[in-house]
């Protein structure tokens, strides 16, 4: 401090600062910071700093590259930014050179020289699948996909866009389309997306379990937009919106929407233009003259897969419909390809046929499997033994008891269709009368109407019922194969933890299951016509729960034999046959499904010697041309003439099995096998697909076993994995 010196006469020169004395001057010296150092004089005169130190400094941060202030980070610096343009040359959406990556098109090598003088900007790229699905894509898809993106891109057969994917059940059809449209929706050769729309088309009852894979497989990467019900008005707002969209990025790409709904909203979805439509289930499309076909194939859309296990159901004229949707052309027109394949081919099948009509009809068969393979893939189920328990398919027939025997020859004996179907003309009658043998096959009780009413062909059928008959209660014991399901189901809850899944092509049949399941305290759920999508998801999803205590399935193969993966269960039974071996296969691969843990037992139950055998023998005969066609396998068994088939109103009663007799099995002597086929190539030649003959002391099913002196009078099954493994 200082402090100035009193009196009137002072000067700012004359103060001077209080000394006191030399102890406090030396201590304030102490107190001074030696790095303090004295301020500097203010002045008038602004400071500038050196030109060129500064320009030294803004030119050293311009030299310095641009960094993401991110730690680590590797992505793309913007995709989406505005007024951005990536420099340098473009490259693959996903590492080709990465392990296990699924490359589905290399740009050709060029050179050093020839790189320097390409325009950098028209270069192709590497056409990668996504790593998230080529984790979890098995060899058979890998390649499946593969083929299937050489065929939508035309590389295979030249201005052909199409494909058929043919797989039997299970094989992962589903994955391998959805890894398709995912690549051809994100990339290209051209470095751009390939198409901007995918429809897929499915029956009403997977349109949920598509939208369920997409998201399973997919996550949140796309969002599709399922249509499984709604008003018109609000379909066709939904419909509009997805075929308005176009451009490099589509909010949503994929659109969901079953056969039924598709049909009645053409005139929306013909409008716009979509890269790819995909047909799940695509045998509907078997007949190229109903609306269904007609409106798919109206739909301005290039690029077409089919899906479809079985592609040929019931004759040739089936599978060129199927052809001609994907690759219109190729076969020529229906009239050229009856003329030219189907009349030949046909004519060889035939168990009469000469040798020369039997060489023409090989011939044309080669020169067919060689033109459509080119745009179809097929492979069986045995790939799934690598990855799938074993299966056991068996054929089991059931006697008839003896109502059902006179119930059945008085109506043999009655029914004018009968006389109408031996002189080759099939009317409306003779499908009636098919109907009602299949459901006395079933159970008396499904012709009880009829016999009450007293209709053609069951006039004095009252008499034959005991006394005090009423359908309120089920009576299995009136019934030969309801007798072996009720030993069937009683022995699997008493002896095993399975869970069973029973399919009848009849609701009337589901009604007396549904009797026998409340008179034994089983718990059940039930899926038929009647249940809304949204239910049948739901539903499934219960059932597949260990945890959960229903202990039967019961499914109507009309409503919802297609694409349910019912893995809860282990147990199938097939009550009834249909004509159609398609709608059989479906249903009984339910089970035998990714994620099944359990060996699998499939029981297709026949009443012996009834139109049931007919009708499993004329299966046998539709397989077989399609194994030839389809499956390419040599020396099937040609089992019928054409006369043969007519012969679908008697009854055997003195055979354990007509189907066995009329195969003509070599194996067995009195119905018992007494030798195993000396290797795999005898097995294609005996009993066709069906192998294993077993009586009683043969048998392996102890679940079987306990039913086969109530009602089972033979068993044969099919040659399954359990045969490559050993054990059988």
């Amino acid at each position: 401090m200082a402090k100035r010196k009193q009196g009137p006469d002072s000067d700012d020169e004359d103060w001077e600062p209080e000394v006191g004395s030399q102890s406090k001057r030396n201590c304030r010296e102490n107190l001074i910071s030696p790095f303090r150092k004295p301020l500097t004089p203010l002045t008038n005169t602004p400071f500038c700093a050196d030109g060129n130190v500064h320009e030294d400094f803004i030119r050293k941060i311009l030299s310095k590259p641009f960094k993401v202030p991110i730690q680590n980070y590797t992505g793309p610096l913007g995709l989406r930014a505005l007024g951005l343009k990536r420099a340098g040359v473009r490259k693959a959406l996903h590492d080709p050179f990465e392990d296990g990556a699924l490359v589905l098109y290399e740009p050709p090598a060029i050179s050093a020289h020839e790189l320097i003088k390409a325009d950098k900007e028209k270069l192709p790229v590497h056409v990668v699948v996504d790593p998230v699905l080529t984790k979890v894509l098995r060899p058979h898809q890998r390649e499946g996909v593969k083929f299937l993106w050489d065929c939508v891109t035309g590389r295979r057969i030249e201005n052909s866009y199409g494909c058929i994917m043919a797989d039997e059940m299970g094989l992962g059809k589903t994955l391998q389309c959805i890894a398709l449209m995912w690549t051809l929706l994100k990339q290209s050769p051209d470095f751009k997306p390939e198409i901007d729309k995918v429809i897929v088309v499915s029956p009403s009852s997977l349109v949920r379990n598509w939208y369920n894979e997409v998201a399973k497989w997919l996550g949140g990467r796309v969002q599709p937009v399922a249509i499984d019900g709604g008003s018109k008005d609000e379909i066709d707002r939904k419909l509009e919106n997805f075929i308005s969209q176009h451009g490099i990025r589509v909010p949503t790409p994929i659109l969901i929407i079953s056969y039924e709904t598709f049909r009645l909203h053409t005139e929306v979805l013909h409008k716009g233009k979509v890269g790819l439509v995909i047909c799940d289930e695509g045998h509907r499309l078997k007949n190229s003259d109903n609306q269904t076909y007609q409106a798919l194939n109206s739909m301005n859309a290039q690029r077409r897969v089919l899906i479809s296990g079985t592609p040929i159901q019931n004759d040739l004229l089936e599978y060129f419909s199927l052809v001609h949707f994907v690759n219109s052309g190729i076969l020529g027109t229906a009239q050229e390809f009856k003329k030219r394949f189907e009349i030949p081919i046909l004519k060889g099948r035939d168990a009469d046929a000469s040798d020369k009509d039997r060489a023409a009809g090989e011939e044309k068969l080669q020169q067919l499997i060689s033109i459509v393979n080119r745009c179809l893939i097929r492979r069986t189920s045995d790939i799934l033994s690598k990855y799938l328990p074993v299966k056991i398919e068996q054929v089991v027939c059931c006697n008839l008891t003896p109502l059902q025997k006179e119930l059945y020859k008085l109506f043999l004996k009655q029914s004018k269709p009968v006389e109408s179907l031996q002189t080759g003309k099939i009317t409306v009658s003779s499908l009636s009368s098919i109907t009602s043998l299949k459901k006395l096959c079933n159970h008396p009780a499904l012709i009880y109407e009829k016999c009450l009413a007293g209709e053609e062909g069951f006039d004095g059928a009252m008499d034959l019922f005991p006394q005090n008959y009423s359908t309120k209660a089920v009576e299995p014991q009136l019934s030969g194969k309801m007798l072996v399901l009720d030993y069937i189901l009683a022995m699997t809850r008493t002896t095993t933890s399975d869970k069973v899944v029973l399919v009848s092509n009849y609701t009337q049949t589901l009604d007396l299951f549904e009797k026998l399941c409340r008179t034994r305290r089983y718990l059940y759920v039930r899926l038929d016509g009647t249940m809304s999508i949204k239910k049948r998801a739901k539903v499934v999803e219960r059932f597949n729960t260990p945890s959960s205590p229903e202990f039967i399935f019961m499914l109507s193969s009309k409503a919802g034999g297609c694409g349910l993966n019912l893995i809860g269960a282990n147990r199938l039974v097939m009550f009834d046959p249909d004509w159609n071996p398609a709608n059989d296969e479906q249903a009984m691969a339910r089970v035998w499904r990714d994620g099944q843990k359990k060996t699998c037992f499939i029981y297709r139950l026949l009443s012996t010697g009834t139109i049931e055998e007919k009708i499993l023998q004329r299966q046998a005969h539709k397989k077989a041309l399609s194994s030839c066609v389809v499956d390419e396998e040599q020396d099937v068994e040609r089992h019928f003439s054409l006369g043969e088939l007519r012969e679908l109103f008697s009854l055997n009663e003195n055979t354990v099995s007509d189907t066995h007799d009329r195969f003509r099995c070599r194996r067995c002597i009195n119905n018992r096998q007494v030798r195993p086929p000396p290797d795999d190539s005898d097995c294609t030649s005996d009993l066709s697909n069906w192998q294993h003959c077993s009586d009683k002391r043969g048998l392996k099913d102890p679940v079987l076993q306990a039913s086969w002196d109530a009602a089972v009078s033979f068993v044969f099954h099919q040659r399954s994995h359990e045969d490559q493994r050993g054990l059988v």
